[in-house]
């Protein structure tokens, strides 16, 4: 387990919204050295807190075909292994994206990004499905984003002319 420290936390928070703050800034916001936040991300990175980072596509706005799927996954789980082994053998697939382990109905969240709706159905039918401990699933499509990792996708055009009365 790594030394969470103040200065490693306050670094963590921000760089979580935005991971491409430059460490010379992030000093300055943190109130400390360039050369303490730069050794700090290397310790976290380093322990595996800090596992990369991602860029943020509003796919819609590219004329792209791009297609989010959210598939609830129900599993036998396997004697003195739980769902470590299914979920490992899910998330190796190159077409997933995402695996949680959940609480409720449903045992694993998969998240699935392909270029059709053809293509997510052809995987879950194909390979998730047929998977031996596999004993259900159920695919959501996401049509629309809105708020995705903090950021608001969709924001509202402001009239900015100025309002004359008579």
């Amino acid at each position: 387990m790594a030394n969470m420290n103040p200065l490693k936390e306050k670094i963590l928070t921000i760089i979580e919204k935005n991971s491409r703050v430059d460490t010379k800034d992030l000093a300055v916001m943190l109130g400390t050295e360039e050369n303490d936040v730069v050794n700090a991300m290397q310790e976290l990175t380093d322990d595996g807190i800090i596992c990369g980072y991602h860029t943020m596509i509003d796919w819609d706005k590219t004329g792209i075909e791009y297609v989010t799927a959210l598939i609830e996954v129900r599993v036998t789980p396997q004697r003195g292994q739980g769902f470590e082994d299914i979920a490992e053998r899910i998330y190796k697939y190159p077409e997933v994206d995402t695996v949680y382990l959940m609480s409720g109905g449903y045992d694993l969240m998969v998240i699935l990004e392909g270029k059709t709706l053809r293509e997510v159905a052809g995987f879950v039918t194909n390979k998730l499905s047929t998977l031996d401990t596999v004993i259900g699933t159920t695919t959501h499509f996401i049509l629309k984003k809105y708020k995705d990792h903090g950021t608001i996708m969709t924001k509202k055009h402001e009239d900015l002319r100025e309002v004359v009365t008579p």
